[in-house]
């Protein structure tokens, strides 16, 4: 069954695309023409712009375009989503906003007080894992999706402890790097370690978990709250089986598995990274190391 039955508003949220459009305005117009107001201020790089917009497209994609609309059909495709919020824009959006911009605005005292105490790295790497897999619990996973207020604030919950989970990882600000060489290694293997449960929960299990996706009465619910009751309750469907041939517990198991590989992709390329960065200080110290043998500094 095509998913255009929903109608365009449920498929394309315009609310949701005006939203990342003023949040983009704002961002370029500080940025740009209000830049000299603020101190130590740079223009803005051709790289960061790619990133910023980057990051606002993929958001725009998993919360306002038919992927949002699909994740309430096939639980496979809520992994891919997830994944995507919570690991991959994040790390992103970092690099996105300037050192001066983040600067300015971690002197405002209540965010300065969140950032000190939840960018901890034991803090956020166990706040951000422990609501990712309480999330993913049944009870609780079909409570978040029932609930418009509930989904919509878990989901903002779950992004800002990704961001500090990130920001312990890869904080721009040279005085906040708490972290480096060998214990990034060890912060990304945590990480990944923490993240297994929940998915080991879905891809071993023998049966469906989630009545979002296999109990018609929850579904509707679901469903109604995402495309409008009115919409809804005219089109008379039965459950998510109409828009798939996968069988549920088939789709869950691939779900579990795309969220554990992706996550392991995304780790694996910033743990390069951090390889490459941890070789290549260690060659620049050795160079400097073997300049001062070769050329000692005369003694007056």
């Amino acid at each position: 069954m095509p998913l255009n039955i929903f109608g365009f508003k449920a498929l394309w949220s315009p609310y949701f695309l005006t939203i990342l459009l003023v949040l983009t305005v704002i961002f370029f117009l500080i940025t740009t023409t209000f830049r000299s107001r603020f101190k130590d201020s740079e223009p803005l790089t051709v790289r960061q712009t790619v990133l910023f917009l980057t990051s606002m497209i993929l958001l725009y994609a998993i919360k306002g375009s038919p992927l949002d609309l699909m994740g309430h059909l096939l639980f496979s495709v809520h992994g891919v989503t997830m994944v995507i919020l919570v690991l991959l824009i994040p790390p992103i959006l970092i690099k996105a906003i300037p050192v001066w911009l983040w600067r300015s605005l971690l002197k405002i005292k209540p965010v300065n007080a969140v950032f000190t105490i939840l960018t901890k790295p034991v803090v956020s790497v166990l706040l951000f894992n422990g609501l990712f897999s309480i999330y993913h619990i049944p009870l609780i996973f079909d409570e978040v999706m029932q609930n418009r207020y509930y989904h919509s604030g878990y989901s903002i919950l779950l992004f800002l402890t990704a961001l500090f989970m990130w920001w312990s990882l890869q904080s721009p600000l040279p005085e906040q790097r708490s972290l480096s060489g060998i214990k990034k290694v060890a912060f990304l293997f945590v990480n990944g370690m923490l993240m297994t449960p929940a998915c080991a929960m879905i891809i071993f299990a023998d049966k469906s978990l989630y009545a979002t996706y296999h109990d018609p009465h929850v579904w509707g619910q679901v469903m109604s709250l995402c495309v409008g009751t009115n919409v809804f309750s005219n089109l008379n469907l039965s459950g998510p089986e109409l828009f798939t041939s996968m069988k549920i517990l088939d789709d869950q198991r691939l779900g579990g598995v795309v969220m554990k590989i992706l996550q392991e992709i995304i780790y694996a390329v910033i743990l390069a990274q951090v390889f490459f960065e941890w070789y290549r200080k260690d060659q620049e110290e050795s160079e400097k190391e073997i300049n001062q043998i070769l050329n000692p500094t005369p003694v007056k």
